[in-house]
């Protein structure tokens, strides 16, 4: 046993040295290509010096002759934070205890506030909802009032601590600095109208229940804190995907709670009145409050066929609830085109770029083949990038945060191009906002052969064929994403821009394009950049004339051999034969090759 356990010991100590090494050989390259090739990195991407590590040395190996550490019980491996020791997590409860709550919050981006404003949205829920139903329904009773008052004070408690650990310690934006000092950033809480709002919504009006009893209107300022409910609906909408679906859930839960509401107090109106006394009021049949929500439904939405009211109190009552009916519904109905017409705003958009297209090549009588390909485009971009036009959306953002959206979309595409390995970092995030993003349907000709080369190729998505043989039809090669093509064209000069060789999309396929024009604006601020690049375009256009000036050496292996040239002996022969104006054999053979080579021109 000890014998396995000291090569167990070993085996991980070896392992150990192993990842070390590798470590040390990773940084030395780095090292040695930054000597090499200063613009491999800009200053600001400079490795940060990593922290001292201890010595292999300190790996657990078993002293001689006592017992070896791996022979102990998983429960007594410490955690250890060494390279040269296996990681171990902390046990959860330890995690915990040693939590610390954050000293400043950042309400904008912290998702565990907007969890906790979930929390207190519910309490306001609770009490904007049961408070109307246990004030005019005869739902609170002495037997289950200890249940209710357990659940509002539980309301109360997360209000309470809402004030005392959140908002004291919410971030905020003064003369264009972001405020995180726990003294500055109390005092504007208390200096602000939420401050008031919610000491307005703890004021303990509780006390009179000893007096008047459990009065469920006694909390109503509880339902003051609204400004949770409206913060907790901007939180939630900036990080849903699709927050026009909460948007319509809310609209609809405005719709139902002004239905709840009436219903309370139709039924509060039929108790005044006497619950039964005219055929207007709640005759007190059946479940009090669905029979009540149903009136209210056919009050609000004014359905009609209600009973005509009877007195004056049933009379203004009822046009009270008419006129709020037709305000709040319409209302309900502009808020529900205005979530609608947001949420499908693209897509309404993109139809119109379609008819408009559409209504275009009907008047110009533009052939149906092309016609379709046109429409299968739109279709294609929409539905695969969720927008025609990429520019569009960026237009807007600083140059900055275009820039951080180019690198975090395309850099790992365009940073595995060979061309611009070694090349200034700095240069090529300069060369992502220049990028444009183009979608090729399938069997389009991306570029020809012969045509004026003045933009370079990136395929992000599909694949491309590049085209060749005698027929120029034959698939020379198939590119896939992260390939590159129409390189030597963009950077080639003295007429060396002409395309060689057909490429067209083999499906759909997205590129990005980079012009000529785009590039040299670049190079000309990145001089180092520049001659590497250049460099690079010789050595790539020297390789790929090589095969041209070697086509008859011994390694290349032809289809057709090449057609041995006549002995000079037989041409003089030949020659002579045709001055002398002979007929022999030698004429004949003169008259057919002459035959041969008018065929062959």
């Amino acid at each position: 046993r000890i014998g396995s356990a000291t090569s167990l010991s070993s085996a991980v100590v070896n392992n150990r040295l192993q990842e070390l090494v590798k470590l040390f050989k990773e940084r030395t390259e780095k090292v040695k290509e930054k000597l090499t090739d200063p613009d491999v990195t800009s200053d600001d991407e400079s490795p940060t010096a990593s922290p001292a590590k201890p010595a292999p040395a300190a790996a657990p190996v078993p002293p001689p002759g006592g017992e070896p550490e791996g022979d102990k019980p998983a429960g007594d491996e410490h955690y250890c934070e060494m390279l040269c020791c296996t990681f171990k997590y902390r046990p959860w409860l330890n995690r915990l205890k040693n939590y610390q709550f954050p000293s400043s919050i950042d309400p904008l981006t912290n998702l565990m506030y907007v969890l906790w404003l979930f929390f207190v949205v519910m309490a306001w829920n609770w009490n904007c909802w049961l408070i109307p139903v246990r004030w005019a329904l005869p739902y609170q009773t002495p037997a289950n009032i200890h249940c209710w008052l357990l659940v509002d004070y539980l309301c109360d408690l997360i209000y309470l601590l809402d004030i005392i650990i959140f908002q004291i310690r919410l971030q905020f934006v003064r003369g264009g600095d972001i405020i995180t000092d726990k003294k500055a950033m109390k005092e504007n809480y208390l200096r602000s109208q939420r401050f008031k709002m919610d000491v307005v919504c703890l004021l303990p009006l509780d006390f009179f229940y000893f007096k008047v009893g459990v009065n469920p209107l006694l909390r109503f300022p509880r339902c003051l804190k609204y400004m949770a409910f409206f913060e907790f609906n901007s939180r939630l909408e900036a990080i849903l995907s699709k927050a026009y679906i909460y948007r319509v859930i809310r609209t609809t839960a405005y719709l139902l709670y002004s239905l709840h509401v009436n219903s309370c107090l139709y039924y509060w109106a039929s108790a005044y009145e006497g619950l039964g006394s005219t055929t207007w009021v709640y005759d007190g049949e059946g479940n009090s409050y669905i029979r009540c929500y149903y009136w209210a439904v056919k009050t609000l939405i004014t359905i009609g066929g209600l009973p005509d009211p009877k007195t004056l109190f049933e009379i203004v009552f009822q046009l009270l609830n008419y006129f709020t009916g037709v305000f709040a519904f319409s209302v309900m109905i502009g808020q529900m085109r205005d979530v609608v017409g947001a949420a499908t705003a693209g897509q309404t958009y993109y139809r119109s770029c379609m008819d408009s297209t559409i209504k275009y090549m009907n008047f110009y009588k533009i052939p149906k083949t092309v016609q379709n390909r046109v429409k299968t485009w739109y279709e294609y971009t929409w539905h695969s990038q969720g927008m025609l036009d990429e520019s569009e959306l960026l237009v807007q953002l600083p140059d900055k945060m275009r820039l951080d959206i180019a690198i975090d979309v395309n850099y790992n595409i365009v940073s595995k191009v060979a061309l611009f390995q070694g090349c200034d970092r700095q240069m090529i995030f300069d060369m992502l906002k220049r990028l444009r993003s183009v979608v090729y349907l399938p069997n389009d000709y991306v570029c020809k052969k012969g045509e004026i080369g003045r933009e370079m190729y990136i395929i992000q998505a599909g694949q491309v064929q590049v085209l060749g043989g005698p027929d120029g039809k034959t698939v020379l090669v198939t590119l896939k994403p992260g390939s590159v093509f129409g390189e030597i064209s963009l950077l080639a000069a003295g007429g060396g821009n002409r395309r060689t060789a057909n490429v067209i999309a083999h499906g759909f396929a997205n590129l990005f394009i980079l012009d000529k024009k785009d590039l040299n604006e670049i190079l000309v601020h990145y001089p180092e950049s520049q001659k590497l690049l250049r460099k690079k375009a010789k050595k790539m256009l020297k390789n790929n004339n090589k095969p041209k000036a070697e086509k008859g050496a011994p390694g290349d292996s032809l289809i057709i051999p090449p057609k041995p040239d006549t002995p000079k002996l037989f041409q003089a022969a030949l020659a002579a034969t045709g001055r002398m104006g002979g007929k022999g054999p030698l004429a004949q053979l003169r008259w057919r090759l002459k035959e041969l080579k008018a065929m062959q021109a």
